[in-house]
């Protein structure tokens, strides 16, 4: 059985670890996803409410995290990495995940979550391209795999430009 959690202390090198295993074959993987996560973990942007960890017998196989981004100044949830044990893919382990970090963004009041990711994918979640809604990535050619998911307290005046936060610009 697998549990859905929030990240606890101990937790920072197992999630490192997974995540550098999860990206290791992807082709479209920067390699930085496990350093990603620890300088977000650092950082003011950083949501612990939404750093999430999939544990089965005892020891973490996936994780997500959510972080604040910009979007016209105001601080907008990102969303990622998410990474699963390879072992583990398709299992159902990515999705509950994504479900727990769509829900408890919800909670928390957040009016969207944006994301960069396979829109084939994403859409099962509800995320849709950002553009529909006047937002932008920071960079042009992200457009076709930038999305959002908007959530209960969504807003029409959000619109502009998204920056990611500067803990995305991490190197090993």
């Amino acid at each position: 059985m697998t549990l859905i959690r929030r990240e606890t202390e101990g937790d920072a090198p197992l999630i490192h670890a997974l995540h550098d295993a999860a990206f290791a074959t992807v082709d479209y993987a920067s390699g930085t996803e496990a350093a990603i996560v620890d300088a977000l973990r650092g950082s003011e942007d950083w949501v612990p409410q939404l750093s999430l960890v999939a544990e089965a017998d005892g020891k973490p196989v996936g994780h997500v995290v959510c972080s604040y981004g910009r979007l016209a100044g105001e601080r907008i949830l990102g969303l990622g990495p998410i990474g699963v044990d390879p072992a583990l893919h398709g299992k159902g382990i990515g999705s509950a995940l994504m479900h727990a970090a769509v829900a408890g963004a919800d909670a928390l009041d957040e009016p969207m979550i944006i994301l960069l990711g396979n829109p084939d994918y994403y859409g099962r979640f509800g995320f849709e391209p950002a553009a529909r809604y006047g937002i932008e990535p920071q960079e042009p050619d992200w457009a076709p795999a930038f999305q959002v998911r908007r959530l209960a307290n969504w807003r029409e005046d959000l619109r502009g430009r998204y920056v990611y936060s500067p803990g995305f610009d991490a190197q090993n």
